[in-house]
């Protein structure tokens, strides 16, 4: 055979042999042989070709991979443990993405608004002497911010060193701090909070205060954004102003308040670094006890102490307080014991409502409803906080001692109220608002619409002597020129049913719903009679028929000029024409504060000024008012002496009915006034440094009677006395008060007045008699000698029975009166009477058979009216629907 194999043939139809798995041997090589056309196999082909293997060569390592992992050249456990090399890969890795998204995120994040509850603010009132009054109003948290510089360095200084010293410095964030709050909270310990003063204001001023790590990433951010953008001194503010020091009070203002009564400014370093112990735990250092009460208030008492010596050591070691300061505080500031600040109980909630109208009310003050309703002013009133108590405790004697609505019927739905007015300022110190405002929401010091009766006669006189009478034979309308101004010791007729006459002495006509004429005369209290009298006089013993003609003959118009300027609001006036005779007796509705204001204006010898609540306010820290003094002067000084002079001898005449008043012990001027139906009573004086007005009456309030059915009710019978005047019940109330309100005062007299005006004699007096002829006796007469027993007859039968100790006027509705109602609907006399229309005169005519009721409704409808709007100075303005009510049922 050939040595040469020959070639097998080639496969057909047949799948190919399936690969061994090895790598294909190189093709054998093969020579050409020469000649023969033959190549000749190689060595290595012919020792493969006789079954022998040849050496292998070495296979190529694999490609490396990005990530080892599993470890490739490894095997067992060692292929899955990372090699340092992968795991500060993965470490630097994951740092550069963290950091890349919190720049991401700090990029994307915005300082966010402030929260509503960080802005939330109260708002303060103060007591005339500066100790806080009551918190009350704005939001819901009691705070009150105010600016850096207000905050005392010390009280930084304590916060800064117990609680971050590095605080100048600092970018904003602890990342230990936080850290070590993360794993805390990540273990289930305690919750901590950011330790930098920075993280804790972006808490309270931008976050909520729970202890989360979404919350705590976003602390972290919005804490290193506002270290970058906002100045230290504005976080410090907004920390200090926004933590909770406990007994309710947010931020430092309130804080000062809470625990001291002052100021934040005026705090002392000693007092700053008890504060500043609160920041830890409101609750476990505060030394009333906190929400523990008294059972706890020793161990926090003992607690603060504790750390309140920390504070002021750790001040010493961050060098903010030099050792010889600090050795200086050995006695621990403790605070006053907790009291409620937002009680409005008592008389509080009628001051405060007083100081609120008069803030929203003043044109020259930048405060509305909505701004007030915000919060945060700090509001000075006038008020003195031991008058008003003074005032109250008053009051509440005459009511203990007198009245029993439990089983006297006549006793219930009496009210009182008063205020106190310094003269020549108008500063209102002292307030009666009634008996509890949380149970008794209008306020009687402010407006009642009760009738003010005779004490309105003062303002007639005025206007006799200031603007004077009319010159009979001229228009109703005179000038000044044409006009009589006349003395106090003119002589006027006290005629009981005095026939009233114009100006011009033709009889007054009325007319009736018919169209019938009627005439009017007026009755005095009690059908008294004194004939033709001074004044002055008639003034002392409050007759009605000389002031009811003497202002006719000036004019009800300037009677009413008299009373505005004096200090009354024109809207709480009647109707002031010549169809409304009766106008001098008082129908007009002022309410105590304009009462004792006006009185007040007589007292200061004619220098008028608005009553006020409120000297100064301010808002975070900037005063946005200031009250100015200022007065008007709207009477000579000559003519309100004169005035004051008269109501003098009201007090110490022997037939004064106020000389009640003489018990004072100082001089004193006054008035008494009392109306039909004895519906109101009142006692208004004055003495050199204060004028106090007193009103009492009946009406129902309470939500349980119907609307229309309250009206003011008649005091006949009350406290058991057969009627209410102004010199029982009101002038008790008054010289209590003013008793311990004047006690420290001089006993200064009032100025002596001149002489003024003219003496006149009004219409309807007799004609003036001359003198009789002085003869001299020049004979000597011989004395009669009168047995002792018979003169004592005689002084027996000729004595007088005792005056009234308050001669005060109580009924003016007579037969054809235009301003008294007494329809039983309250609504012919009560419209038409309080128009100047004659239907009021017909239901006075019948007064006798149809009661009290039209009167009383009438008087109702003023009181209505009086719910209308408020002046600058807080005192309600009545509306339009209230003109009836301002005359129905008359005053005396």
């Amino acid at each position: 055979m050939s040595e040469h194999r020959r070639k097998p043939p080639q496969s057909r139809g047949r799948r190919a042999a399936a690969p061994s798995g090895r790598r294909a041997a190189p093709p054998p090589q093969r020579e050409e042989s020469g000649g023969s056309g033959h190549r000749r196999a190689t060595a290595s082909s012919a020792a493969e070709g006789t079954g022998r293997r040849s050496r292998r060569r070495p296979e190529p390592p694999p490609k490396k991979r990005f990530i080892d992992y599993p470890r490739a050249q490894h095997t067992g456990a060692r292929r899955w443990l990372p090699s340092w090399k992968q795991i500060l890969g993965s470490a630097i890795l994951f740092m550069g993405l963290l950091v890349g998204l919190i720049g991401i995120a700090y990029a994307m994040v915005d300082i966010p608004d402030p929260n509503k509850a960080a802005e939330s603010q109260k708002n303060v009132y103060y007591w005339a002497d500066g100790s806080e009054m009551v918190v009350a109003g704005g939001g819901e948290y009691n705070r009150q911010i105010i600016p850096f510089n207000e905050i005392p360095t010390d009280m930084v200084d304590s916060v800064v060193a117990a609680e971050n010293a590095t605080f100048w410095e600092d970018p904003g964030v602890d990342l230990k701090g936080i850290a070590r709050a993360v794993v805390n909270m990540a273990q289930g310990g305690d919750t901590q909070s950011g330790s930098t003063i920075t993280q804790q204001y972006v808490k309270n001023m931008y976050l909520d205060q729970s202890q989360t790590l979404s919350r705590k990433f976003k602390e972290l951010l919005i804490s290193v954004k506002v270290a970058s953008d906002v100045p230290k001194e504005e976080i410090m503010a907004g920390y200090l102003n926004t933590a909770y020091f406990g007994r309710g009070a947010y931020g430092i203002q309130a804080a000062a308040r809470a625990y001291y009564d002052k100021d934040a400014k005026d705090l002392d370093a000693n007092e700053c670094a008890y504060l500043t112990t609160l920041l830890k735990g409101a609750d476990l250092y505060d030394t009333s006890g906190g929400t523990g009460g008294a059972e706890r208030a020793e161990a926090n008492t003992e607690r603060a102490t504790n750390q309140w010596v920390t504070v002021l050591d750790r001040r010493v070691a961050v060098g903010n307080m030099e050792l010889a300061e600090r050795n200086e505080y050995t006695e621990f500031p403790m605070p006053q014991d907790y009291k409620p600040s937002t009680d409005l109980a008592g008389q509080i909630g009628y001051l405060k409502e007083l100081a609120d109208s008069y803030l929203i009310n003043n044109d020259d003050i930048d405060v509305d409803a909505d701004k007030l309703a915000q919060g945060g002013y700090s509001i000075h009133t006038t008020f003195d906080q031991e008058m008003v108590k003074q005032m109250e405790d008053a009051v509440q004697q005459v009511i203990d001692d007198n009245l029993d609505p439990e089983n006297r019927e006549a006793d219930e739905h009496v009210q009182f109220g008063g205020a106190a007015v310094v003269p020549g300022d108008g500063a209102v110190v002292a307030i009666y608002g009634g008996h509890n405002y949380l149970e008794h929401f209008l306020n009687n010091a402010n407006n009642a619409g009760a009738q003010v009766g005779s004490t309105f006669k003062p303002f007639v006189l005025a206007a006799a002597m200031r603007d004077g009478v009319r010159d009979p034979d001229g228009p109703a309308d005179q000038p000044d020129e044409d006009r009589t101004p006349i003395s106090p010791d003119s002589i006027y007729s006290s005629e009981n049913d005095l026939l009233i006459r114009n100006y011009d002495g033709e009889i007054w006509y009325g007319e009736d719903d018919d169209g019938e004429p009627f005439t009017w005369e007026q009755r005095n209290y009690e059908e008294g009679d004194k004939g033709d009298i001074t004044l002055r006089k008639a003034m002392e013993i409050s007759a009605n028929s000389p002031f009811v003609q003497l202002g006719m003959e000036i004019g009800p118009a300037k009677v009413a000029e008299a009373a505005i300027d004096a200090g009354l609001l024109e809207s709480t006036l009647g109707p002031a024409n010549d169809t409304v005779p009766t106008f001098a007796l008082g129908v007009s509705t002022p309410g105590p504060i304009r009462m004792a204001t006006a009185y007040a204006t007589f007292a200061a010898s004619g220098e008028q000024a608005d009553p006020y609540f409120v000297t100064h306010a301010e808002l975070e820290g900037a005063t946005v008012y200031e009250h100015e003094s200022n007065t008007e002067r709207h009477f000579e000084a000559n003519v309100a002496d004169n005035v004051t002079d008269v109501l003098v001898g009201v007090v110490t005449g022997e037939e004064g009915s106020a000389r009640k008043v003489q018990e004072l012990g100082k001089p004193a001027a006054a008035k008494t006034g009392t109306t039909d139906q004895n519906n109101s009573a009142w006692f208004v004086g004055y003495t050199p440094h204060l004028s106090t007005a007193i009103g009492m009456w009946r009406f129902p309030d309470s939500e349980d009677i119907a609307p229309e059915d309250r009206k003011f009710l008649s005091m006949y019978g009350t406290a058991g006395m057969d009627k209410i005047t102004g010199g029982s019940l009101p002038a008790e109330a008054w010289m209590g008060f003013m008793k311990e309100a004047t006690k420290n005062d001089p006993p200064d007299e009032f100025p002596k007045p001149g002489k003024i005006g003219e003496e006149y004699r009004g219409i309807g007096t007799q004609p003036e008699q001359p003198d009789p002829p002085v003869t001299e006796d020049t004979e000597e007469t011989e004395e009669a000698e009168v047995d002792e027993e018979q003169e004592e007859e005689r002084d027996e039968e000729t004595e007088t029975p005792p005056a009234d100790p308050d001669p005060d006027p109580t009924d003016s509705c007579q037969p054809g009166d235009p301003t008294c109602s007494n329809d039983s609907s309250g609504s012919q006399g009560g419209d038409n009477a309080g128009s100047g229309l004659p239907g009021g005169a017909n239901a006075g005519n019948e007064g006798a058979s149809n009661g009290d009721e039209g009167a009383d409704a009438g008087a109702d409808a003023g009181a209505d009216g009086g719910s209308g709007d408020t002046d600058s100075a807080g005192n309600a303005n009545n509306g339009d629907s209230g003109s009836p009510g301002w005359w129905s049922g008359g005053t005396g």
